[in-house]
């Protein structure tokens, strides 16, 4: 075991714990070493959980019952599977210190300087170079500028520094997610005529930080989809592809009705003059806006064709007052100007005409729309009048024989309840099995829905499952890697039975500390025997002296004393004294 403890030890002073050079093993440990021991590698291990732990011992008994309880929890939670409570740190046993310490050894992380020597992966290799480079620079100490060497002017200086300054860039990809899948013609100018990344930038400055936005970007859209998609992409029963789909309609939708809603709505055509003037305005600011379009929005092509068709249409009244002795190129810049003043105060003429337009359109349609309500109200009066008059008038007609129409509305009336009653009666038979399938489609569709429920609720568990195994796959995966490239790496000329005689030493070390074991604990159990054995005959001889004493009755000491000394001989142990001095005498 004093391999073991000096392994323990040394992985001790590399968390950081001061133990004294004169503590080679888990005995000579203290109850404060050990406290401080496990409070240092709980704080390596799980910074939280250590960080609320003190390392030294307060000298109250609750304070320290109540450190060891933590400490013991915090055992505990790490996945510690043997016995532990405060007993274990206060009234500590060398194997159990021994077993929580090695336990607390192996969980603690590996210092990236052991196995810095040891061949991994590109990724892992990169951060230590970057971490290593760091940790120079920072080592180097700050130097006034005057003071500077080159080569520290090139690290502490700011010539090195340069903005972050982001640029978007297009990447290729294979689908799009609004649309499904890419259009050939795209690929085509990703594959052909798309420039790469470092070609797309103004300044090679811009490449990091606009490939760090870029990537930031994409991630949050990724993480954006995936939590959409579980919250409600699944609850919609649809594809992803659908899904994309039916959120381009919906918002093209809101698109529209907001445009909708944003110009005026001129509703059913009204007719009458209003009407004719209404229509006459829309279609001369359509007018307007197409002119209005055509001029904004032509290219350069358009804008010159335009313009030599006015210029041909024009008279040329204006060109022949110009003078003869100027050039071609003056004459052409003046007439280009004369177009641009013409074609700008036309414009601006067409600007204002759509905007006195538009004013007018909405005068219009707050009075088109109080003249329709109003027209509507006076329908519904009409509408009333109308019925009251008729009944009124029916009521006129029957009035010269009164009493046969009474009769005869008597009697339609009768016939009507009569008819009212068998309708009911019929509705009563097609209404129960009605109800009764209404219940059961209901029950059924219940049913549906607590299935597709739970089977949507299995599928989110699932999707969580999947995850959790790619990533214990991807970590089982890059460890095997790791243990790969150690097992490598490791010298192939060890002799094995160097290892072989240590483990045979320590195997016959714990054989003969289990030789020493054993036959203390036959001594102890001997020793045990003896001291029953012992109390037996104490307590048999406390029996025979009560007896004695209360034998004899009331009566001097004297004759308590002689019959006592007849019977002296027969006790393991010499008489007391006191009691029988003729014995004591002669024992003497």
């Amino acid at each position: 075991m004093e391999e073991v403890d000096k392994i323990l030890i040394h992985s001790l002073r590399l968390s950081g714990m001061d133990i004294p050079d004169e503590v080679q093993s888990i005995r000579e440990f203290t109850t404060e070493l050990i406290v401080e021991a496990v409070v240092r590698c709980l704080r390596v291990i799980n910074p939280s959980v250590g960080a609320s732990l003190s390392h030294i011992l307060p000298p109250g008994m609750s304070a320290r019952f109540r450190i060891g309880m933590s400490m013991a929890q915090a055992c505990q939670d790490l996945g510690y599977q043997g016995e532990v409570g405060y007993q274990t740190f206060l009234y500590s046993s060398e194997p159990e210190i021994r077993r929580l310490l090695l336990f607390l050894v192996e969980k603690l992380p590996r210092d990236a300087s052991e196995d810095g020597s040891q061949a991994v992966g590109k990724s892992t290799s990169l951060h230590r170079a970057i971490a290593a480079t760091v940790k120079e620079q920072l080592a180097v100490p700050w130097v006034p500028p005057t003071c500077r060497t080159p080569c520290l002017q090139l690290l502490q200086g700011s010539c090195l520094l340069k903005k972050f300054q982001a640029r978007p860039l297009v990447l290729p990809r294979e689908s799009e997610p609004s649309f499904g899948k890419m259009p050939q013609e795209r690929k085509d100018y990703f594959v052909e005529f798309l420039p790469p990344v470092s070609a797309q930038l103004p300044r090679p400055t811009s490449l990091a930080p606009s490939l760090l936005e870029r990537n930031v970007a994409d991630l949050s859209a990724a993480q954006d989809w995936e939590n959409e998609w579980k919250s409600q992409g699944l609850g919609s029963r649809m594809t992803p592809e659908e899904y994309h789909q039916w959120k381009h309609q919906r918002l093209q939708r809101r698109l529209l009705d907001q445009l909708h809603q944003a110009c005026p709505q001129t509703g059913p055509a009204p007719q009458g003059a209003t009407a004719r003037d209404l229509n006459q305005l829309l279609g001369t600011f359509s007018a307007g806006q197409e002119r209005a379009g055509a001029l904004a929005k032509g290219s350069r092509f358009t804008h010159t064709q335009h313009l030599a068709y006015k210029q041909e249409v024009e008279p040329t009244t204006q060109i022949q007052t110009l003078p003869i002795s100027r050039s071609p190129e003056q004459e052409l810049q003046e007439r280009q100007a004369a177009e641009v003043e013409t074609l700008e105060s036309e414009l601006g003429r067409l600007v204002g005409q759509i905007e006195e337009l538009e004013g007018q359109m909405a005068t219009l349609g707050l009075t088109l729309t109080q003249v329709e309500g109003e027209v509507r109200q006076r329908q519904l009066g009409a509408t009333e009048l109308e019925q009251t008059l008729r009944v009124k008038g029916r009521t006129v007609e029957l009035l010269p024989d009164a009493e046969n129409n009474m009769a005869k509305l008597q009697v339609v009336v009768e016939s009507s309840a009569q008819r009212i009653i068998q309708l009911a009666a019929q509705w009563e038979k097609h209404r129960v099995p009605l109800i009764q399938e209404f219940r059961e489609l209901k029950a059924l569709h219940d049913s549906k829905e607590l299935e597709s429920s739970r089977r949507l609720s299995e599928i989110r568990e699932l999707h969580e499952r999947i995850r959790s195994a790619a990533d214990e796959a991807k970590r089982k995966d890059d460890l095997y890697k790791q243990l790969l490239l150690e097992l490598e790496s490791l010298p192939k000329d060890v002799s094995r039975s160097a290892y072989t005689q240590r483990i045979l030493e320590i195997v016959s070390n714990i054989r003969k500390q289990k030789e020493e074991i054993t036959k203390i604990l036959s001594d102890t159990k001997e020793l045990q025997k003896e001291i029953n054995s012992l109390t037996g005959k104490l307590d048999r001889t406390f029996a025979v002296t009560d007896e004695l004493i209360f034998k004899v009755g009331p009566g001097s000491l004297e004759s308590v004393a002689e019959g006592g000394e007849q019977h002296w001989g027969q006790l393991p142990f010499p008489p007391v004294p006191f009691l029988f001095p003729s014995a004591g005498r002669q024992a003497r």
